[in-house]
């Protein structure tokens, strides 16, 4: 048995069914003269993934449609080539007293301008960030298809075809391989969270294992609004070892050559070396900001730069994603700015090549103060004023950005999100939220580890040092520190961590050791601030449970644990 794969890991864009269908085009080209005679190309690659609502739009149904015959065409004069593509699919069930529509989540085999086989994926996630349910309906059938150049008893060889959810049950593929499968091909979209791809290579070993078949996994790559998909295609061998690795976080035309005969079959293929989880983050940050931007022709970004970890942070992930000169930062002083924050702020944005702008915030903030001392007579300074410097400054990030174009990117974390540690109409105010799924301490555990990295070329150690080493503060008050008002950041993230993304009880919480009353402030804090963020900024999801489509809670509940 031989046969050549390649795997098509490009980044489609949702709804552009011209350049999506470009690029698989080109890509079965290259690798039918590479000697390839089979393409895989990742779930749902034709529309782009997700299309969400717009599945259910009957329009986008029949362009999916128009699209998928248009490639067919295209393809045809690929002699022996199979390309697999993936797409929805509708169809009218007709039960006795009405009709139906049903959608599929579809893969089709195409060969020499013709659809030789059609597969709908039977397993549907219905968790976390998927809602394949609301889309789809389930699959029944198996798909086994020939590729390759017939032998010289007329054989080709046999490959079970899965879509992503499937191959991690046990039943999808030990159908594939009770129908004559010879070795298991994989089409995915899953976002990315950190620790994911090596998690997937796992589950595919013990899917390949328990087959006896080798496997190749195919998967997406980009970014499509707050989801990130890295790549990371693979193969295995029938005993679950690694044969190859797809680079990450890059477009590429995998390929891998398959030889031998059952157990004994082996992949040649080029392997890319295991990654720490930190490389793997900064590459998904970087292009989740790349492609936002990008594929919704925002020409630059623009974020308020305060001397601060945070904005430092973002600075240079956009300046990696999208190079200095489509960045520009603005230092915005207020009365309780220290000397060291103006420094530093220079200091960064000067080391990183940007432009860097400052724009005092004080008449403005004396103005509000003077507007409202009739009705603020008598009563002391309190929160009320910190916001309104928040807001002043939101209201300048935007006014320049609605004249210039360019998006605000916000710079709050996910420690901050959890608690409400942030304004509404303030910081808070911006269209892409670069680091809201970072807590804290991993915030400064990037920063360290951007200086001590430059995997893009843009800049040597970016952060000033005593950004990373000085204590946290907003500056909205005469020496304000973050661990004022919260506990320490060890213990906050450890509790939000615990409690958010993994459904840890408060009980559990103070039975690890952790401060009752920090258990019970921070989990309150988590509560009752849910209407803050659902007026916040979309931003690239990094963990396995981020505030957003993996967090659905009421705002209006009077639910105490």
């Amino acid at each position: 048995m031989t046969l050549k794969i390649c795997v098509a890991q490009l980044n489609f864009t949702v709804g552009d069914f011209a350049g999506n269908t470009q690029k698989i085009v080109e890509a079965a080209q290259q690798a039918h003269k590479e000697g390839a005679r089979l393409l895989l190309t990742p779930e749902l690659s034709l529309c782009g993934y997700a299309a969400e609502d717009l599945y259910l739009r009957p329009a986008f149904m029949r362009a999916c449609d128009d699209a998928l015959k248009a490639l067919t065409q295209q393809l045809a004069g690929l002699k022996d080539m199979a390309v697999v593509v993936g797409h929805p699919q509708g169809g009218e069930r007709r039960t006795p007293s009405v009709a139906v529509q049903e959608r599929f989540n579809c893969a089709s085999v195409l060969r020499e301008g013709q659809v030789v086989a059609t597969y709908a994926k039977r397993k549907l996630p219905n968790y976390q960030v998927f809602d394949e349910r609301r889309y789809f309906a389930p699959g029944q059938g198996v798909c086994v298809f020939e590729a390759g150049a017939a032998d010289e008893t007329g054989q080709r060889v046999k490959v079970g075809l899965l879509i992503c959810e499937d191959a991690w049950f046990d039943e999808p593929a030990r159908l594939a391989q009770e129908a004559g499968a010879q070795v298991l091909a994989v089409i995915n979209a899953s976002p990315f969270h950190v620790g994911k791809g090596y998690q997937r290579e796992s589950v595919m070993a013990e899917r390949a294992r328990a087959t006896g078949l080798p496997l190749v996994y195919a998967h997406l790559v980009g970014g499509q609004d707050e989801l990130v998909f890295e790549g990371h295609s693979f193969v295995l061998n029938a005993d679950g070892a690694v044969a190859g690795r797809a680079v990450s976080f890059k477009e590429a035309l995998f390929c891998a050559s398959l030889d031998g005969q059952g157990a004994a079959n082996h992949w040649t293929a080029a392997t890319e070396p295991e990654r720490s989880w930190e490389a793997d983050l900064w590459d998904a940050l970087v292009l989740g900001v790349r492609d936002y931007l990008g594929k919704n022709c925002f020409p630059g970004a623009i974020l308020g730069l305060s001397g601060g970890i945070d904005s430092a942070l973002v600075l240079a992930v956009a300046v990696d994603a999208l190079g200095a000169e489509k960045v520009r930062t603005v230092m915005m002083p207020s009365p309780y700015t220290a000397d060291i924050s103006w420094l530093d702020a220079r200091e960064m944005a000067q080391r990183m090549g940007v432009r860097y702008d400052e724009i005092s915030i004080e008449p403005e903030f004396a103005a509000f103060k003077a507007s409202l001392a009739a009705d603020f007579a008598n009563r002391a300074e309190d929160t009320t004023e910190e916001n309104i410097q928040a807001r002043i400054r939101g209201t300048l990030l935007m006014a320049l950005s609605n004249k210039f174009g360019s998006i605000v990117l916000t710079t709050g974390n996910k420690s901050e999100m959890a608690t409400g540690y942030c304004t509404l109409y303030g910081d808070m105010a911006g269209g892409f939220a670069v680091i809201k799924d970072l807590l804290k301490t991993r915030v400064f555990a990037m920063a360290r580890w951007r200086n001590a990295n430059n995997p893009y070329g843009t800049c040597n150690q970016p952060i000033p040092e005593r950004i990373i080493t000085r204590p946290p503060s907003a500056e909205l008050r005469p020496d304000q520190t973050d661990q004022d008002s919260l506990p320490p950041y060890e213990v906050l993230d450890a509790i939000i961590e615990r409690y958010m993304e993994n459904d840890a009880s408060i009980a559990d919480l103070v039975a690890m050791g952790y401060p009752q009353a920090d258990v019970e402030k921070v989990t309150r804090l988590i509560q009752v601030n849910e209407y803050k963020r659902r007026q916040a900024p979309i931003g690239v999801r990094v963990s396995h449970r981020s505030f957003g489509k993996d967090w659905r809670y009421p705002i209006t509940n009077r639910f105490r644990a």
